[in-house]
């Protein structure tokens, strides 16, 4: 599982260290990639990262989706598009220019462990995603209480 925070340098060709902690989780899995997608809700635009075989989860779930659904056209369409395999190489990866530029990622960012995958914010846009969620946490806390959280 992904945890914790860490701030990172994205350089020019858009190569991001991972950190050691979220490479000995993709080293036990086998794994030499990760998938990047973009996600935006319309206040939390960032990028998701995950393993091959969490992706593949979601691909087989999305294959199910109703295939005239306006809202399974848009996710397809939005999200699984999107993603691209990025191969580990020397402990980085190479973010593509499109996702960079639709999560606005600059130089510095913010890698942030969810579990299955891990989540890359412009830091600045981070700073104020947490300063939100650290807000929203004792409400957030107390309605997911009923899932044994």
């Amino acid at each position: 599982m992904f945890r914790g925070r860490s701030r990172h340098n994205l350089d020019d060709k858009g190569r991001l260290a991972i950190p050691s902690r979220f490479k000995e989780i993709l080293d036990q899995k086998g794994e030499d990639c990760l998938v990047v997608t973009n996600h935006d809700t319309g206040y939390d635009t960032c990028l998701w990262a995950y393993p091959r075989d969490a992706w593949k989860q979601i691909e087989e779930a999305a294959a199910k989706l109703p295939q005239f659904s306006r809202a399974a056209h848009d996710y397809l369409r939005f999200f699984i598009s999107g993603a691209v395999e990025c191969t580990l190489k020397n402990g980085r990866i190479t973010i593509p220019p499109d996702l960079r530029e639709l999560a606005g990622l600059k130089k510095e960012v913010m890698l942030v462990g969810a579990l299955t995958k891990f989540e890359i914010w412009e830091k600045d846009k981070w700073e104020e995603e947490f300063k939100r969620s650290r807000e929203g946490f004792a409400k957030a806390s107390e309605s997911l209480s009923e899932f044994g959280i």
